[in-house]
């Protein structure tokens, strides 16, 4: 039975790390759901709602990252701004065996993300790999 997992990037990393990171944790016949969160997007803009444009870059590095993994059974999402609350929502309709998350380091993310790693090992009952992101 192939591997589900679900990949959160919030940044990208390179093309090589994310094929052998993939590769390694689930194989060329894994069913990846990525899912880019919104988050990119200054506190009075989350307040207001004014999402579009980091609704469009999360479109562009959801799609980014589908084309790098290494299988055909793959779908891009643009997920909540909140990437454990993105997370949260991808599990409801797929059941991952694993999640990874692509993030800058927490001093060099955006305030969303910041300490979203640690959390989402904490809250959510399967395997979390962090892959760093460079800024």
């Amino acid at each position: 039975m192939a591997r589900r997992v679900i990949v959160v990037p919030t940044a990208s990393v390179s093309d090589e790390l994310l094929q052998t990171v993939v590769l390694a944790h689930a194989g060329t016949d894994a069913e990846i759901h990525v899912v880019a969160p919104a988050s990119n997007i200054s506190r009075l803009n989350w307040l207001t709602n004014a999402e579009d444009d980091a609704r469009e870059d999360a479109q562009t590095l959801a799609d980014d990252t589908a084309e790098t993994v290494p299988t055909e059974n793959v779908e891009a999402l643009v997920g909540d701004s909140d990437p454990l609350q993105a997370i949260e929502d991808a599990l409801r309709t797929f059941p991952a065996d694993e999640v990874i998350i692509i993030a800058l380091p927490d001093e060099s993310g955006s305030w969303l993300e910041s300490g979203a790693v640690e959390e989402a090992q904490h809250r959510f009952a399967l395997p979390v790999t962090h892959l760093i992101a460079s800024s």
